[in-house]
């Protein structure tokens, strides 16, 4: 439940006006409905200077740039499970999480079709990158991204975890997020409190018993997608190595974990809706009352 439902959607943008009031008599306001705890406001500026930061650095190391706007980097987060004329349930019946299903290894700006992480570069910055030759092309992503290319900006907003984000991406991050929101253990203290909750509790421990049934060994849906990126970036290299580059012993892996990520997101959607969500978003409404009152 790391910010991606509809239901946090919605918070997002209904309730962040009430959770960034200022401190209760209890003691500090409730953090934020959206990513890393952050409301939307927060959000919004800490988007904005990352991208400023990007720019500068990369012309530093004389490469070209241009600071995304807050829509484009949002644009790139909200991709994610979304595919033109197929419903999240059609998506993730077709490519799970999106995770090792649409594995290529090559840099975004060659994508087509589905690629969260295109999108969330923006335009103008995909046509320069298209503008340089092979080696300048990779002289540019090795700049902008480090090791894992893959690892934007809006990636590692929306799945809340910059630890695989690198280049001059990683030094406008650490410039403006809190060392904390920096940590491979960092947790959105949304989903903490939340997971407080007895009847979160309840649901879990209900969504657990359940999913082990199915063959599947976890104690919380957000451990799915990490399992699903670690194994994969244990074949891959972190995503250094494209696909058609692959071993065959590597090649049959991946089609191994592709299809286990199928199996375990569609499970995983069908017990979160009836098992999860409901409670959610209750938990959440009472949380936004409890900050005003």
């Amino acid at each position: 439940m790391s910010g991606r439902s509809q239901a946090t959607v919605l918070a997002s943008v209904v309730g962040t006006a009430l959770l960034s009031a200022s401190a209760t008599a209890q003691g500090p306001a409730a953090p934020g409905t959206d990513v890393f705890g952050l409301t939307t406001r927060e959000l919004v500026q800490n988007i904005e200077q990352v991208e400023a930061l990007i720019a500068t650095c990369m012309r530093a190391q004389g490469f070209e740039y241009v600071a995304a706007d807050y829509e484009t980097v949002r644009r790139g987060m909200e991709a994610d499970k979304m595919l033109p004329g197929l419903e999240e349930e059609e998506f993730i019946a077709r490519y799970g999480f999106g995770i090792s299903t649409l594995y290529t290894g090559r840099a975004v700006q060659l994508a087509t079709g589905y690629s969260p992480a295109k999108m969330g570069l923006g335009r103008r910055n995909v046509q320069i990158y298209m503008g340089l030759s092979g080696a300048d092309g990779v002289a540019y992503n090795r700049a902008l991204f480090g090791e894992s290319t893959d690892a934007t900006f809006a990636v590692g907003l929306e799945t809340e975890s910059f630890t695989r984000c690198g280049g001059c991406t990683r030094e406008a991050i650490v410039q403006v997020f809190e060392p904390k929101q920096l940590e491979a253990s960092y947790y959105n203290p949304k989903d903490a409190l939340i997971n407080k909750d007895p009847r979160m509790r309840e649901a879990l421990r209900k969504w657990s018993a359940a999913i082990r049934k199915e063959g599947f060994d976890y104690d919380h849906p957000d451990q799915i997608e990490l399992d699903v990126q670690a194994r994969l970036d244990a074949i891959t290299g972190a995503g250094s190595v494209p696909v058609e580059a692959l071993s065959p012993d590597s090649m049959a892996a991946l089609e191994k974990l592709q299809d286990y990520e199928r199996r375990v997101s569609v499970i995983n959607f069908k017990l979160e809706e009836a098992l999860i969500e409901g409670v959610e978003e209750r938990i959440e409404r009472e949380l936004f009352a409890r900050t005003v009152n």
